[in-house]
C-alpha cells in the first residue's frame, strides 16, 4: 500500500510515517518501479502497538530501543520483555495517580451537586465585602 492509503488506515499523517521511519521505529519500506514507498499491510499491527506504548507515556527513544531489540531477531526476547514489564510498572502507577485524581474530581463534583441544597439553607445573598480599616497600609514593593 501507498503512503497516503498507510497514513489514513493508521490514523498517522505521511509526514509522522516519513519521520518514523528516518530515525528507525519504521522499518524502511520496500520501493515500487516508480520508488514510491510500497508498505505491506502487516505493518499496520506494528504502528498500533506503537501508538499504544506512545498513549501509554513510553518514550520515543525506549520505542526505539524496543524497535531496535524487534529487528535482531528472537534472541532478543528476554529483553523486549523485560523493557515492556518495566514500562507496564510505570503505567500502573500512573494509573494509580490517574485514580486519586479522579476521586478527588469526584469529590469536588459531589460537592457541586449539593450546590443547591446548600443554597436553601443559608441566605442566598453574597456577603458583604470588608473593607480595610482606615490606618492600614500597604507594603511597598522595592
Amino acid at each position: 500500500m501507498k503512503i497516503g492509503e498507510l497514513a489514513k488506515r493508521s490514523g498517522l499523517s505521511a509526514h509522522t510515517i516519513r519521520y518514523y521511519e528516518r530515525i528507525g521505529l519504521l522499518p524502511y519500506a520496500d520501493r515500487d518501479q516508480s520508488k514510491q514507498r510500497d508498505y505491506d499491510a502487516t505493518i499496520l499491527i506494528w504502528i498500533q502497538f506503537l501508538g499504544r506504548l506512545k498513549m501509554t507515556g513510553m518514550t520515543i527513544r525506549d520505542m526505539l530501543h524496543y524497535a531496535a531489540l524487534r529487528e535482531r531477531g528472537v534472541e532478543t526476547e528476554a529483553e523486549r520483555c523485560k523493557l515492556l514489564e518495566q514500562h507496564r510498572d510505570l503505567v500502573r502507577a500512573h494509573v494509580t495517580d490517574l485514580q486519586a485524581c479522579l476521586l478527588i474530581l469526584d469529590t469536588k463534583i459531589a460537592g457541586y451537586a449539593g450546590k443547591e441544597q446548600r443554597m436553601k439553607e443559608h441566605d442566598t445573598a453574597l456577603p458583604e465585602r470588608r473593607r480595610k480599616p482606615t490606618g492600614t497600609r500597604t507594603a511597598r514593593t522595592r
